[in-house]
């Protein structure tokens, strides 16, 4: 998009739609059709079923029990009329690293992703690929699926809106709206954005009636639609903003919402007669169902197990209401107004918490692919590693707020913190350990900790970082156990173990229980940290000896301190963390040139700075 700013989460549909009643708003001739009509009553009749957990994720620590309610976590349904980008990587990251930390809390997480593969867009799209719209998604959506893997994301749920089971869903919501009375026909006509799927106000357009996003002429179009009754949906939707505050999160993005609800609500289109890729409106197959009406289900129909019969009952039944819908801000009113609305009328639960995130720009421009500064997850993956992207745009964007990549300050913050504070620390503690005590450690963490203030501190920060991520403060947790390691990383300074060995009785004593203290430190930061890097806290965990099954285990009560005993023997001391290295050259011609490389890996030493 030539030069927008790049959104940190790829919308269920990239483009906004019409919110207002076209009667009400554009100046053209309009005919109330506001056929209402009804559906037999066997769509509502649902079946009983139990809850399961079926999670494809590491859910072994929840906690047990029947009806143990679960936390549900999602993402935006991704729009696959293009590839992924670092926009939909983020969210996806961020979400990752909560359903991550709701798991060591013992909660029974589903955390659902997936992919938006209806309307006109995606169609178009397949086109000038000379694919079918099938064809296009089944690419599209792999890729995404592909992308999670390369960033370890641990979904327990991927939804395609173009599964049958999500289909089904669809039209028995549709069913149950309708027969609500809160869907009637309309017929109107405006200037209409292919890009936004959505008709345009005049006044918003651009010279040559051009849409100011997509920077492109609009059309004329015509259609008789169908409309959802939000106008209906206002008093209840300011009064349940009234009562639960924390519906919207963070509060400024509440704000936002009020705002948007004060200002009027109106009646919005919920059909297209001139899309073909899309699920046929029950009772009217010349229409399809419009995207957002579409999507938005999918974290309904997400929680249908596999192989059963799909019905709203057993959606819910299988773990609603969301716990966390987590987006972009640019689709807050769709999350916000538009979706609770929906399900009111549907006489569903409300999601417990909608939080809109902020838009990401690289070296302080915005991102579009005109200026080529956008920025490709795969290439940064691949580059540097899945740890290194998901630490740098947790601790570095604070969650909600806008944020900016430059890759001078990724390789600065990911060496400083992953390699030098806690790899270099972890490295040469072990190095020591393995010169000095045969790699066996002494005493208990308990005891080797007592009368010191360092165990106290880690404390505290454990503490804080607990705080921090169940208040989505993701940054500020991310700085809580990162001070674990500075402050590893001053004991040891102020201790000076390597001198104390030379030194040989009491000293040498002491500065083996000062490795103990270090190691023990270093087993909180892997569980802590898990969240936000769990390759790296694996491999930090291997070295100290614990297996994988182990680390799968892993529960947030583990960070207390003590977990250390004496005569454990850790790993063979190794870097977990491969330093990235910029090295100027010259190419070309002579042009200076920049290249990214890792630093070959050294023979681990005992003193100074070791590669990590």
């Amino acid at each position: 998009m030539a030069a927008a700013m790049m959104n940190l989460s790829s919308s269920i549909q990239s483009g906004l739609f019409s919110s207002l009643k076209p009667s009400s708003f554009f100046n053209f001739k309009t005919t109330h059709f506001k056929n209402r009509f009804c559906l037999p009553q066997s769509h509502f009749i649902f079946s009983k079923r139990s809850m399961l957990c079926t999670c494809s994720s590491n859910n072994s620590n929840f906690q047990t029990g029947e009806k143990a309610e679960p936390y549900v976590v999602t993402t935006p349904l991704y729009y696959v009329n293009a590839p992924p980008h670092m926009g939909s990587a983020y969210t996806t990251i961020a979400a990752d690293a909560i359903a991550r930390f709701q798991r060591l809390l013992g909660k029974r997480v589903i955390f659902v992703t997936g992919t938006d593969e209806h309307g006109e867009k995606i169609a178009t799209a397949a086109a000038a690929q000379g694919s079918s719209p099938s064809e296009h998604c089944d690419v599209i959506s792999q890729a995404y699926k592909m992308l999670w893997k390369d960033l370890n994301i641990a979904y327990d749920k991927f939804i395609r809106t173009t599964e049958p089971k999500h289909e089904a869903i669809v039209k028995e919501f549709y069913s149950r709206v309708l027969a609500n009375d809160d869907i009637y026909q309309d017929d109107y006509e405006g200037l209409y954005c292919v890009n936004c799927e959505e008709y345009k106000d005049e006044k918003e357009l651009l010279e040559n009636n051009c849409c100011p996003t997509h920077l492109k002429p609009c059309v004329p179009r015509r259609e008789d639609n169908y409309f959802f009754a939000l106008s209906k949906y206002q008093k209840s939707l300011e009064e349940t903003l009234a009562k639960n505050p924390d519906f919207v999160q963070p509060s400024y993005r509440l704000n936002e919402v009020q705002s948007w609800i004060k200002s009027g609500l109106r009646d919005f289109s919920i059909s297209r007669a001139s899309v073909d890729w899309g699920i046929p409106v029950p009772n009217d197959n010349k229409q399809t169902i419009y995207v957002w009406f579409d999507a938005l289900l999918g974290y309904l129909s997400a929680l249908l197990e596999e192989n059963e019969q799909p019905s709203l009952q057993s959606a819910v039944s299988s773990g609603w209401p969301v716990s966390l819908h987590l987006i972009g801000k640019d689709i807050l009113r769709f999350h916000a107004v538009y979706w609770p609305a929906m399900l009111m009328s549907a006489g569903l639960t409300l999601p417990k918490m909608v939080f809109g995130h902020g838009f990401l720009t690289k070296d302080g421009m915005k991102m579009g692919k005109s200026l080529g500064n956008t920025i490709e997850p795969n290439e940064l993956v691949h580059k540097f590693g899945p740890d290194a992207v998901r630490y740098f745009f947790l601790r570095e964007v604070e969650f909600g707020k806008d944020g900016d990549y430059s890759e001078e300050r990724f390789i600065n913050i990911v060496n400083a913190h992953l390699a030098n504070t806690i790899g270099n620390l972890l490295n040469r503690t072990l190095g020591l350990l393995k010169k000095n005590c045969q790699s066996t450690l002494v005493v208990d963490s308990t005891i080797a900790a007592e009368e010191q203030d360092f165990k106290d501190t880690v404390e505290k920060l454990v503490e804080q970082a607990h705080i921090h991520y169940k208040n989505l403060s993701l940054s500020s947790a991310c700085e809580a156990v990162l001070e674990i390691g500075n402050a590893g990383n001053l004991y040891m300074d102020k201790h000076q173990p390597w001198s104390l060995f030379k030194q040989g009785g009491a000293a040498s004593e002491a500065a083996a229980k000062d490795l103990v203290i270090i190691l023990e430190a270093m087993r909180i930061i892997a569980i802590a940290l898990s969240p936000v890097t769990p390759s790296l806290c694996r491999r930090i965990y291997a070295q100290l000896g614990y297996s994988d099954d182990q680390f799968n285990n892993l529960n947030w009560s583990e960070t207390k301190w003590g977990g250390l005993k004496g005569g454990q023997v850790m790993a063979q001391p190794k870097p977990v963390f491969t330093r990235i290295e910029q090295i100027k050259g010259t190419e070309n011609g002579g042009e200076a040139a920049e290249k990214v490389v890792k630093k070959k890996e050294k023979k681990p030493q005992v003193q100074g700075v070791v590669e990590a």
